[in-house]
């Protein structure tokens, strides 16, 4: 490669960014509950469960790229007009 750098990055920043989150909630919840004195098979589940639950609420949160919000709701549109009887 004479010298070109590729510069494709594996995910997007916000995604990574998302998923960063949830992990650190899941982990930070999955401590507190074996602090609380549950056992670990609770705690890692807690964890589980958190982690799971903060991936949408965090993609809410965290606000999308103008452009790509213009993108979905032109997929959206696409999708509604596509749904015909034929």
């Amino acid at each position: 490669m004479d010298g070109e750098t590729v510069d494709q990055r594996l995910l997007p920043l916000r995604t990574a960014l998302i998923l960063l989150l949830a992990s650190l909630t899941g982990v930070a919840v999955g401590i507190l509950t074996a602090l609380a004195g549950d056992g670990a098979p609770r705690s890692v589940l807690g964890g589980l469960a958190a982690a799971g639950l903060a991936v949408p609420f965090f993609d809410r949160v965290i606000a999308s790229d103008p452009g790509e919000e213009r993108r979905r709701e032109s997929e959206r549109a696409g999708a509604r007009e596509g749904n015909g009887n034929g």
